[in-house]
């Protein structure tokens, strides 16, 4: 049923839909640009250290900064817009990739290690739109809409990769330093994405909504439903305890892989199913959210991650089982965060949901990061299958405090 036209010539329906896809085609934009900056990431942080051991550092530092940046980037998007956040965050990201570049000329791993800090930005404005989404969202469509925007992540990571051959190629043309010409796209679709946030997120989805929420005060009408602190800080739980059990398996999976005598082909097929896992199927998600209900869908994505672990820990000596535990663990992070973050949004009030969004991504990228530094000892210690069950602790944390997200 198509949403009425306000008295004010508003067409909120046709806003809504405009500010999806304006936000769906910048994660595109940015999923390149960032698809295209993490691959060399590794490479550029061994090349210039001469340790291979420090090249997980590269990515350490992407999460880092994305996390750092995740709770200013909210408060900016609270005082001036989603607009200005984003293309604000997509510009630091674009102050780091050519910072990369200066880092790799002059031969400095510090300075590379602060410039891909500074790219972190570009992931905390992707991690941004999907709460960017549901500031107009209603309670039919909100998981719709924001498990939309995750899904077009989907081509930029794809094709982010797979521009790293043409861009060493154009960068030898243009004669900047070697493994750096695939930043060429990357500033392309960083200064792409900055004009579409800028010109076509017009009106700003997050003041248009602060402004309806005002008018719904000023009648005596609500809107909003009444804030739920405690089911919020479950939603920020059961996303972040998600995202760590993620980043700990997959980061460790090549190395497991590889140990085992895979080939690198082998290995970069398993990492793409997996990246397809997460986001390929997050409209299915994002309709069960809307139909199921949140709680139900993120303890689906529980049961994902539960099924997940337990194959990559039984069938650990088995490529085939690996990689089918990998795809499982993309369906499973999928599920949860897209409820996770609608659940989150539903239950915070205008006052405390910009903020909270912020926290969550922070508390997000941290585990992440020190979900990935940890998942290298236990690997060592007892294993990828044990690795793959003590992960199952962070699952039954957010299965055991379920109820609170009732609240």
């Amino acid at each position: 049923m198509p949403e009425p036209t306000r008295s004010d010539g508003l067409d909120l329906g046709r806003i809504r839909r405009r500010t999806v896809a304006v936000l769906a085609l910048g994660q595109v934009l940015g999923g390149i640009a960032f698809g295209a900056t993490i691959s060399l990431g590794a490479v550029l942080a061994a090349d210039i250290s001469g340790d291979d051991t420090l090249s997980g550092l590269a990515t350490a530092a992407v999460t880092l900064g994305a996390a750092a940046l995740a709770v200013p980037l909210a408060a900016l998007a609270r005082r001036s817009g989603r607009r200005v956040s984003l293309a604000s965050g997509m510009l630091i990201a674009l102050a780091g990739v050519a910072l990369v570049v200066v880092a790799v000329s002059l031969d400095q791993f510090a300075l590379l290690l602060v410039a891909f800090a500074l790219i972190g930005a570009g992931q905390a404005a992707n991690l941004q739109s999907r709460f960017a989404a549901t500031d107009l969202a209603t309670d039919a469509s909100r998981g719709r809409d924001l498990s939309l925007v995750v899904w077009a992540t989907t081509i930029g990571a794809v094709l982010g990769p797979n521009l790293v051959g043409p861009g060493e190629a154009l960068g030898e043309v243009v004669g900047m330093p070697p493994l750096t010409g695939p930043y060429l796209f990357t500033i392309a679709a960083q200064l792409l994405g900055v004009a579409l946030y800028l010109t076509a997120l017009r009106p700003d989805p997050l003041l248009l909504a602060h402004r309806l929420a005002r008018e719904a005060s000023a009648t005596a009408r609500t809107i909003a439903k009444a804030d739920r602190p405690v089911a919020a800080r479950y939603a920020i739980t059961a996303i972040a305890a998600s995202h760590g059990v993620m980043v700990a398996v997959m980061a460790m999976t090549p190395v497991h892989l590889i140990h085992h005598g895979a080939e690198l082909s082998i290995v970069g097929l398993t990492i793409s199913l997996h990246i397809a896992g997460m986001y390929a199927l997050s409209p299915v998600f994002g309709l069960l959210a809307d139909r199921l209900g949140r709680i139900p869908t993120i303890l689906i994505g529980q049961g994902l991650l539960v099924a997940s672990l337990l194959v990559a820990a039984i069938g650990q000596d088995s490529t085939v089982f690996v990689t089918v535990g990998l795809v499982l663990l993309g369906l499973g992070w999928s599920a949860s965060t897209v409820a996770g973050a609608a659940l989150l949004t539903e239950t915070s009030d205008e006052e405390h949901r910009t903020r909270r969004q912020g926290r969550s991504d922070l508390a997000m990228n941290l585990v992440g990061a020190i979900g990935a530094i940890g998942a290298g000892a236990v690997l060592g210690a007892i294993g990828y299958g044990g690795l793959a069950l003590v992960a199952l602790v962070a699952v039954a944390v957010v299965v055991v405090l379920a109820p609170a997200g009732r609240r």
